[in-house]
Order: structure tokens, then sequence, then C-alpha cells
């Protein structure tokens, strides 16, 4: 009874707190303004999530993934296919080529569009709804192959995994770091010159990481895009099948969503520390384009020199972004060890991280991927820049007309929100499932689920305000 009270004391408190003076903006894509009360949703979004916590405190009290599938399914680890890789290779050195030779123009440049486009937008969706296909054609594999025909570097490998183990991840925190930096700080990422310098030297540095730690470590946990879509791929409701004994034969189980975070093991610190960089680079990227963001660094990027002035500050700002995050983090698990010492923390709160990640992934980038995927597709008719027209879409005429129509940007606004919602609210059913394999007292798990909810009712908050105020750029 006493719990009961104290839940719905919470939950006025938390609701009450989200009634500041109203705003009414929203901003689509590119400065683009739309006039929809998004306090509201953000106030409705929070309520969700703070019902839904409520939900399975006093209801779920047991594990149900593992025993309710849809269709029968089991973690089976997807066997890369060499065959696959070595055109992936060979595709993406043909982008380099095509970065250094072809036209200058990055919206007419295929290297540009299909690492930022195709790859980085497109295929991480498609990773979070039918699993981790990058295991298979990752042009990695190939590379670990032909390492792996060199006697010396052979006897390397084999031994190197358990000697490696200390390094588990953080080769992955700073890649990721580098790629996050190019992204969101360089004056030029698209420039097709700039990005097939930085793709050719990421080359060097995954054979490089091959060799000194091994091929089976590095494509594990020091790799980061291979991390990266493993993680993502936890969030899929499919999962391959295969038939031992007869590889010929594969099918696919379904699951519920996000039923591969309750499969996974625990994550070391630095695996901790990759996961809060995903999430703090692309919260940064949509708080860098705020105009909050640029009055605090008083600069102008659209203003002479552009982007150079703000390479200073925002570096700044992508570290300090990470280290908020990961501080918050630590100090709510710390907190909430205390508040319930008989569950191990980290690795529950942490895995609840990667729907958050990905929803504010694929908000944030949805009204960017919806325009460049036309001029990735254009160029996909001319990949040489010679004028070629091999998919007949030349002539096809890019159009931004989704954002400046009512109802379509409505509809957009609505995708954005959902996703992001419905990410926390993810969130809160894995964490609280990850707890009950640990202990299923009623009042310890709310008591160690309470600093954690919190905190992902900030974020709720938070993410939907980045989604709603006026961007500069």
């Amino acid at each position: 009874m006493r719990l009961q009270k104290c839940s719905i004391l919470l939950l006025s408190a938390i609701i009450s707190s989200f009634f500041p003076q109203l705003v009414f903006a929203h901003a689509g894509s590119r400065g683009h303004v739309l006039l929809l009360p998004t306090q509201l949703y953000i106030q409705g979004g929070a309520a969700v999530v703070v019902l839904t916590f409520v939900v399975m405190i006093f209801v779920v009290r047991k594990p149900f993934f593992g025993q309710h599938q849809i269709l029968e399914s089991s973690e089976i680890e997807i066997e890369p296919n060499v065959w696959l890789s070595l055109l992936s290779m060979l595709i993406l050195i043909l982008l380099i080529w095509i970065g250094f030779t072809g036209n200058r123009d990055p919206i007419t440049n295929l290297l540009p569009l299909t690492i930022w486009v195709f790859w980085w937008i497109g295929f991480t969706m498609l990773t979070a709804l039918f699993g981790n296909f990058w295991a298979i054609i990752s042009p990695w594999n190939v590379l670990h192959k032909m390492v792996g025909y060199f006697s010396v570097i052979q006897i390397r490998k084999k031994r190197s995994f358990v000697e490696a183990e200390r390094w588990a991840y953080w080769p992955a925190v700073i890649l990721f770091f580098g790629f996050a930096w190019l992204e969101l700080v360089h004056p030029s990422p698209m420039d097709p010159d700039t990005l097939a310098w930085f793709v050719s030297l990421y080359i060097l540095l995954t054979t490089f990481g091959i060799i000194f730690f091994g091929g089976e470590f590095w494509l594990k946990k020091g790799e980061p895009f291979s991390i990266f879509f493993r993680m993502v791929g936890w969030l899929s409701p499919f999962t391959r099948k295969t038939n031992k004994g007869q590889n010929s034969l594969w099918g696919i189980g379904i699951s519920w969503p996000c039923a591969g975070l309750l499969r996974s093991e625990s994550l070391p610190t630095g695996g901790v520390a990759f996961v809060l960089l995903v999430l703090s680079t692309v919260s940064f990227d949509g708080l860098s384009k705020t105009f909050w963001w640029l009055s605090l660094v008083e600069k102008n990027p659209l203003e002479f020199p552009g982007r150079t002035e703000m390479i200073q500050p925002n570096t700044l700002g992508l570290c300090i972004t990470f280290l908020l995050f990961l501080s918050a983090f630590y100090a709510v698990n710390r907190l909430a060890s205390w508040l319930n010492p008989d569950i191990q923390q980290t690795s529950s709160f942490i895995y609840s991280m990667i729907p958050i990640a990905f929803g504010y992934h694929f908000a944030h980038y949805l009204p960017t991927f919806i325009l460049d995927i036309q001029y990735a597709f254009i160029a996909l008719s001319d990949p040489f820049g010679i004028g070629w027209n091999l998919f007949g879409t030349v002539d096809w005429v890019v159009t931004s007309s989704y954002l400046m129509n009512y109802d379509s940007a409505v509809f957009i606004w609505y995708m954005q929100v959902s996703v992001i919602v419905l990410a926390h609210v993810g969130a809160v059913i894995v964490f609280h499932l990850l707890q009950l394999y640990e202990v299923r007292n009623l009042g310890k798990i709310f008591l160690g689920q309470l600093p954690a909810t919190l905190l992902m009712i900030a974020y709720t908050v938070f993410g939907l305000w980045l989604l709603s105020t006026p961007v500069a750029s």
C-alpha cells in the first residue's frame, strides 16, 4: 500500500514538473518551423514513459520475452559470407576511387551519399528492423581472411584474444569518436576528396587492428561499426536460424522487438562507454544546430568563415556532452545500487540505453534521409559523373516540398515523436525485465529502477525538445 502511494505521488510530481510556459514551435529540417503545440507532445511523451514504468512495476512480475515468442526463435551467431564480404570490399574501393576522381559536388558524388545516406542512416534503420546483416556482408570479414593467410600473423591471432581483453571496446570508443568528429565537427564532412582520405585511413587502421589484436577480437570488441550494428540488430524482432550440419538451409525466427537485448552478455566499462558515446554524439548533433547552442558559443556557422569557426567549440561540446552522459549514467547507477544492492545495475541499465540511442538516431535523421535519398538514387544512375543514366533516375527532380506542406510535415513530426516515445517505453520494459531475472522483490525493483527511470524521462523531454526547437541548419 505504501509503495502504491509512493508511485502515485511520484507520477503526479513528475507530470506536473513538465508544465512550464508553453512553446508553440517545431523545427522540421534546415530551419523549417512548424506551428504545433509541441510542449503538449513533450508532456504526453514523458507521461507515457511514467505510465509504462508504473504498469511494469505493478503488473509484470516475471520475465515474459523468453516465454512468449511470437514464433520459436533462438540466438544464433550469423556466419559471415566471404564472397559477400569481398563484394563489399570491392564496392568500398570503387567508392573511394569515385570520391577521388568523380564529381566534386557532394550531392552528385556517390561516395558521400553512400556513406552518409545509404549506409549510416538507411542501413542502420534496416538493421533495427531485419537484424544484423552487417555481420554477413562487412568488408572487414574478407580482410580478416586475407590477414590470416600470413603464418606469423596467424599465430598472433590465435593467442591475442585473451591478451586483448583488457582493451575490450576502448579502440571502438576512440574510433567512433573520430567518426563522430568527422560528421559533426569537420568543416566539410560531405566533401568527396576529404571523405575518401578518411575512409582509406580507416581501412588501414582496421587492418592494423586485425593484425595487432587479432581478427576475432577486433571484429567483436574493437571495430566500432561491427559493434554498433550488432547492438542495433538486437532491437530487431527477426533472428536468423540455421540448421546445424545443413548450412544451406536457413530460416527466420520472430520474437518480440528488443528481445535480443535480453540475451546479450554483460558489457565491460569500455562497452558502456561506447553505448553512451553513440547516444551522446547523436544528441549533440541535434543540440549543436539549435539557436541555444549558437548563442552560447557566440558564433554563426552561416556567416564567413562558416563551419571552421565552429571546430573548437563543437569539439569541446562533443567531449563535454559525452562526459555529461557518462557522469549522469554512473551517478544514477551508483544511486540505484545504493537503493537496491541486490541487483547489478550496470548491465541492465546500459542495455536499456540502446533503444533510446536508435530512437533518436531515427528521429533525428529522418527528414534529412527523405531529402538526401533522392540525390543518392540520382547519383546511382551516373556513378562516375560521365553522363550515364543506368536506372533512368538522372532526370529526377529533387523536392523538399514535404517540409513545406503542412500535412506531410505533421506526419513526419508524428513519426519522430512516436519513435522516440516508443524507444523510451522499450527501454523501460527492457530494464525491468533484465532486473526481474535477478530478483523478484517488487519493493527492491521499484527502488532500483526509480533513478534510472527518472533519467529516461528527462532524456525523453530533452530528445523531444531537440526535435521541436528551430535550428540554424
